[in-house]
């Protein structure tokens, strides 16, 4: 069965997306803007934002998750808890440095952030929710301070 090739450039995109990126760069260095396929650029080009922002949160939970377990879970401190934190505070780091316009962003959603980790952390360690404090103890600069550890309860 002979695969035919895309007619169009929205048909690339739709079906062979690494080949759509290939050819829209080309077009993109030739200066062929006619060529170009707006539209579903243009979607891509956001969807990377929402993708970092979204990549972002996610290790943020994941730090103050360890960060609550670290506290209020001192005898099953572990070492896996210990590289956990230091991988996604350098991601956390590595994204800021890279792009400083997140910070903003940061402090934007680092209240509810918090407030998934805090669910997160009552569910895996088997703690009521009420012994995890309602607001967050930690201060965005100690959560991405590759040192920083909270002492016990």
């Amino acid at each position: 069965m002979a695969i035919q090739p895309p007619t169009s450039q929205k048909q690339l995109y739709e079906t062979d997306f690494v080949q759509w990126i290939e050819t829209t760069a080309q077009q993109l260095r030739d200066q062929n803007y006619a060529a170009v396929d707006w539209a579903n650029l243009i979607d891509e080009i956001e969807d990377m934002s929402r993708r970092e922002r979204k990549a972002l949160k996610s290790n943020l939970i994941v730090v103050l998750l360890h960060l609550l377990k670290w506290q209020f879970q001192p005898e099953q401190r572990s070492g896996s808890w210990r590289s956990s934190l230091r991988e996604h505070r350098r991601r956390i780091n590595d994204d800021l440095n890279d792009s400083p316009s997140l910070v903003p962003y940061v402090q934007t959603v680092f209240a509810e952030c918090y407030l998934n980790a805090r669910e997160q952390a009552a569910d895996e360690t088997g703690l009521s929710l009420q012994t995890l404090p309602e607001s967050c103890p930690y201060t965005i600069e100690q959560i991405i301070d590759p040192a920083y550890l909270p002492t016990d309860k």
